[in-house]
């Protein structure tokens, strides 16, 4: 039976692979205002940037730095046993694989979305399920056993390439403040730029702080909101409107949910307008992303902000 990609994921931790790394954190020059918060009944979390540090402080689908991503390429291209069935061009297998995979990206970061304004979100797996479809004409074969029907073996590559791009690793105290929620009458949700393996990724950096509830304990998967299911990414309002709507299908109004994130802007400032009470995630230069003129401009100024993740405790009163 294939591994889930879960089970992926940890066989892979087992072998001797080198992986990038997330830099040292670099605290920001941030005061934290954490007084208590009255009328909070659900708490949704940004991703990448507040419950996981990644290298470069966002998740990229093409680096800017050119070795970085042939090195990635590289290292898929040999895993995954691609070069064989690949056309035999003078070149670095990893730079005719990026040559393919380029315009893919470009096409779907410039695809149409229904409402002016929004802006779609990148299937990545669909990318390498075209590149892994041209090698099936020339003869590619992989481990079935191992990998799965073409649909798994697609959300495999695209977690190992990834993996290979940037590191990840948990916020400080990212699991005792999703468990401080648990354990309180609260429900806890995902708002999120995300991919298929996004929940693969934080599960495992969580694991490494201590023990886990499964993730529908931890969770309230209805609620969720991810990038790659609803098509859209952030700063789309229409992804906003859809977290909303799942809240208030569940009895829940935007002003009793609190949002966290990293970014002002593009993120916390459309989910004010949407009505929802915000925090700022203030900890780490490499992804905090607010200039001071936005955090004191009313229309945007997050009702509270962390410095560190255990501080939704104090503003919970939890």
């Amino acid at each position: 039976m294939p591994k889930s990609l879960l089970e992926y994921a940890d066989w892979l931790a087992e072998r001797d692979l080198i992986w990038p790394q997330v830099p040292a954190e670099v605290s920001a020059k941030a005061t934290a205002f954490v007084e208590p918060l009255d009328g909070v009944r659900a708490v949704v979390w940004n991703v990448y940037g507040t419950l996981l540090r990644i290298s470069d402080g966002r998740l990229l689908f093409d680096h800017p730095k050119k070795m970085r991503m042939q090195i990635a390429m590289d290292k898929t291209v040999e895993e995954f046993k691609m070069w064989h069935s690949m056309n035999r061009k003078p070149g670095n297998p990893g730079e005719l694989m990026y040559e393919q995979y380029a315009p893919l990206l470009k096409r779907q970061l410039m695809a149409n979305t229904q409402q002016k304004g929004d802006s779609p979100e990148v299937d990545a797996p669909a990318i390498w399920r075209k590149l892994l479809s041209r090698l099936a004409e020339k003869g590619y074969s992989y481990d079935i056993n191992l990998y799965g029907d073409p649909e798994e073996l697609s959300d495999k590559v695209t977690y190992f390439f990834h993996s290979s791009l940037q590191g990840v690793e948990a916020a400080p105290n990212a699991r005792d403040a999703l468990t401080a929620i648990v354990e309180s009458p609260l429900k806890q949700s995902l708002l999120s730029d995300a991919q298929s393996f996004t929940l693969v990724q934080m599960l495992r950096a969580l694991r490494v702080q201590g023990t886990l509830p499964p993730l529908g304990g931890l969770f309230s998967l209805g609620l969720m909101t991810l990038s790659f299911q609803d098509g859209l990414r952030k700063p789309s309002a229409s992804l906003f409107g859809r977290c909303v709507e799942r809240f208030e299908a569940e009895g829940i109004e935007p002003r009793e949910v609190l949002y966290i994130s990293n970014q002002l802007r593009d993120d916390l400032s459309v989910a004010k307008q949407a009505g929802m009470q915000t925090a700022l995630y203030a900890a780490d230069t490499l992804s905090l992303r607010a200039a001071k003129s936005d955090v004191r401009d009313p229309d945007m100024k997050p009702d509270r902000l962390l410095t560190d993740l255990i501080q939704i405790r104090d503003i919970l009163s939890i």
